[in-house]
């Protein structure tokens, strides 16, 4: 069974630094692209970051380049997001999802066919 579960969101002020996690179960990562994805308060879901899998290919959203940077251990079976210089704006509930088994990662939601539950990130002061 796929299981894909976050953490490590929580409340950061502006400026600051969290890093989530995400665990994958029931597949191996390395065979699939990872990503991460965003739902801000009466917003659509948007792409943030996706991975491919050796981590030789990354992308990011515009709004988070320079400032956020994903990864993935394979032997861990895990990938994260490290983000950086938070801002209000940030604020989101963050998602993992898997990708197709693909070299080239891609933007579009509908590729990503297993998700997890989601961690809040909220940047206040």
């Amino acid at each position: 069974q796929v299981q894909l579960v976050e953490s490590g969101g929580g409340l950061v002020q502006p400026g600051g630094s969290v890093t989530l996690s995400c665990a994958a179960s029931g597949f191996t990562v390395s065979n699939y692209i990872m990503g991460w994805f965003r739902r801000a308060p009466g917003k659509e879901r948007e792409f943030v970051s996706g991975i491919n899998w050796n981590g030789g290919s990354t992308k990011y959203a515009d709004s988070v380049k320079g400032r956020f940077t994903i990864s993935r251990d394979n032997a861990e079976n895990t990938v994260y997001l490290q983000m950086n210089s938070l801002k209000p704006e940030d604020t989101a509930v963050y998602f993992c999802a898997r990708g197709p088994a693909s070299p080239y990662v891609p933007l579009v939601s509908s590729l990503y066919n297993y998700w997890g539950q989601g961690t809040q990130v909220t940047v206040s002061s």
